[in-house]
């Protein structure tokens, strides 16, 4: 499974930017998003704190093409 980088500033920002999102939630998630070993863990986490938080769909969706793009 690949690695995940680091996302450049303009790339979160982008994401965080989108309709519905909850800004803090996604520039959060995605700032350290390089910490998780690999894709599968990051959506593992994802999941756990999705549901402890409660996030919409639109910021779930958000963080999920942000650990994608991170893991190309």
């Amino acid at each position: 499974m690949n690695s995940i980088r680091k996302l450049k500033t303009v790339e979160i920002e982008k994401l965080a930017s989108r309709e519905g999102v909850r800004r803090i939630a996604v520039e959060n998630f995605l700032i350290t998003v390089a910490n998780n070993p690999d894709e599968y863990s990051a959506m593992a986490n994802l999941s756990l704190d999705a549901g402890l938080y409660n996030w919409n769909a639109a910021t779930k969706k958000a963080i999920r093409d942000g650990i994608k793009m991170a893991c190309r």
